[in-house]
C-alpha cells in the first residue's frame, strides 16, 4: 500500500509539473513569440551585440568618406514586358533622365511613367526640386538618385540598373561653375563613355539643338556641334535630337517676351526681327525623344531636326504673342552690334559672381549670336514625321499659357485692351 501511494504521489507531482511548465511556455508565447521560437545557444549574449555595434560603427566609419557609389549590380539590357501598356504596367525600359527637373524633363518624364516605364531621376539641387515629378508614375516607379555631374560614381549609380540613357541637359548662358564646354561637351562625352561602359544601356539619346554647327556663331551652338561629334564617338548607336525653339507653359520664350512687354515701356527686338525661327512644342518633342526610345531600332545612329509646321520671324512671333496678350505692339529695334554691347557686361558679371543673379537686360550675349542666322530645319533632314509624330502649330490652344498675361484676367475682354505697361499680371 505504502509502494502504491508513493507511486500516485510522483505521478501527482510529474502532472503539476507538467502543468507549471505549460503555462510558462504560453506566456513565452504571449510575451515574445520570437523569443520563444529560439534556443538558448541562439540567443545573443551581451557581448554578441555589443561586438556587432561596434562592427557597424567601424563599417560606416570606414566608408564615411565614399558618396554615391552603387554596391548594386550592373543590369541593364532588355526586360520583358508585362500588362496592358499603362503606368502601373511594365514596359521593360528603364530609363535615367539627366536634365530631367528641367523644362523638357518633365514631360519626357510625364510620358515614359505613363506607359509603365521606370524613370530614373538624376538631381543636383533641394530636396524638393524633383517632387513635382513622383506624381507622374506609379509607386517606385520614380526614383530620385543625388548625384554629381562631374563625379563619375555617382552617374555609374544612376545608370547602374538601366537600358535607356537620355541626356536633356542644358543651358541658355554661362556661369561661373558651368561653362558652355563644361555643359556640351564634357557632360555628353562623359555620359557616352559610361554609357558604353555599362554594357546594358539599349539606347542613348543626345538632345542638342537646331543650329548646332562648327561655323555658328553662337558658342552654344558650336560647343552642341562638338558634343554630339563625341557621344557619336563614344556610343556609335546614339540618336541625336535636334530640337528646335521650345515653346510651352514653362517656357522662357513667349513667357519672358510677354513679362517683358508688360513691365517694360517697349518690347526691344534686335536687328528688326528679321531671323527665322520654327518653333516647337515641348510637347511633341518630348513625343520624339520616347518614340526614338520605344521604335525598333529605326532611331539608332540618326540624326533628327525637329520643327515645327511654321517657319516664322522674330517679328512675326513677337506681333503673335501681343495679339494673345490683346496689347497694342509697342516694339523698340536694338542693332545688331549695339544689343551686343548692352549684353557683354552682363555675361562678364554672371561668369564671376559667385551667386544666382537676375539678368539686368532682357537678353544674353549668346542670345544675340544665335539671332545673327536663322535656326530652320534643312530640307533634306530627318524630322518630326520620321518618328511617326504630327507636329502642332503655334497658333491656338498651344499657346493658350498666355492667357495669363491679359490685363483684368484670361477671359476679360473680346477684343484688344489698352496697353498696360508697368502693370502687374
Amino acid at each position: 500500500m505504502r509502494t502504491l501511494k508513493n507511486e500516485q504521489e510522483i505521478l501527482v507531482e510529474r502532472a503539476s509539473e507538467r502543468e507549471r511548465g505549460m503555462s510558462t511556455m504560453q506566456a513565452m508565447r504571449r510575451t515574445s513569440p520570437a523569443r520563444w521560437l529560439l534556443k538558448d545557444s541562439q540567443l545573443p549574449s551581451i557581448s554578441g551585440a555589443l561586438d556587432l555595434v561596434a562592427n557597424n560603427k567601424h563599417f560606416a566609419a570606414s566608408h564615411a568618406d565614399v558618396r554615391h557609389v552603387s554596391t548594386l549590380p550592373t543590369r541593364g539590357g532588355l526586360i520583358s514586358p508585362k500588362g496592358t501598356g499603362g503606368r502601373s504596367s511594365v514596359s521593360g525600359v528603364v530609363a535615367t533622365v539627366f536634365g530631367a527637373t528641367g523644362f523638357l524633363g518633365r514631360y519626357v518624364v510625364q510620358l515614359l511613367a505613363k506607359t509603365g516605364s521606370q524613370v530614373m531621376v538624376p538631381f543636383r539641387g533641394l530636396e524638393d526640386s524633383h517632387r513635382h515629378l513622383k506624381l507622374m508614375g506609379d509607386l517606385g516607379q520614380i526614383v530620385p538618385m543625388k548625384y554629381d555631374i562631374r563625379d563619375e560614381e555617382s552617374i555609374r549609380a544612376a545608370i547602374a540598373k538601366s537600358n535607356v540613357v537620355i541626356n536633356l541637359i542644358g543651358k541658355e548662358n554661362e556661369t561661373r561653375n558651368f561653362s558652355f564646354e563644361d555643359i556640351n561637351v564634357d557632360i555628353p562625352d562623359r555620359l557616352s563613355q559610361l554609357a558604353h561602359e555599362h554594357g546594358g544601356i539599349m539606347r542613348f539619346i543626345q538632345v542638342s539643338c537646331l543650329g548646332a554647327s562648327h561655323s555658328s556663331p553662337s558658342k552654344s551652338y558650336r560647343t552642341k556641334a562638338i558634343g554630339e561629334e563625341l557621344t557619336v564617338k563614344n556610343f556609335p548607336g546614339a540618336t541625336i535630337l535636334r530640337p528646335a525653339v521650345m515653346f510651352g507653359t514653362e517656357d522662357r520664350f513667349l513667357n519672358r517676351w510677354a513679362i517683358q512687354a508688360k513691365k517694360l515701356p517697349a518690347l526691344p527686338i534686335i536687328a528688326g526681327g528679321k531671323t527665322k525661327l520654327q518653333p516647337a512644342l515641348v510637347l511633341d518633342v518630348a513625343a520624339a525623344v520616347v518614340a526614338a526610345v520605344r521604335d525598333e531600332g529605326t532611331s539608332v545612329g540618326k540624326t533628327y531636326e525637329l520643327g515645327g509646321p511654321d517657319v516664322l520671324t522674330v517679328n512675326e512671333l513677337v506681333h503673335i504673342m501681343f495679339d494673345t496678350i490683346r496689347e497694342h505692339p509697342h516694339v523698340i529695334d536694338v542693332p545688331l552690334s549695339v544689343a551686343k554691347l548692352m549684353a557683354a557686361p552682363q555675361e562678364y558679371l554672371l561668369k564671376k559672381v559667385p551667386f544666382p543673379l537676375s539678368p539686368v537686360f532682357p537678353f544674353y550675349s549668346d542670345y544675340v549670336h544665335s539671332l545673327e542666322v536663322d535656326s530652320i530645319v534643312s530640307p533634306e533632314a530627318l524630322g518630326f514625321t520620321d518618328l511617326g509624330i504630327k507636329p502642332r502649330k503655334l497658333q491656338g490652344i498651344a499657346i493658350d499659357y498666355l492667357l495669363a498675361y491679359r490685363a483684368g484676367g484670361p477671359f476679360m475682354g473680346s477684343t484688344v485692351g489698352e496697353r498696360t505697361a508697368g502693370a502687374g499680371f
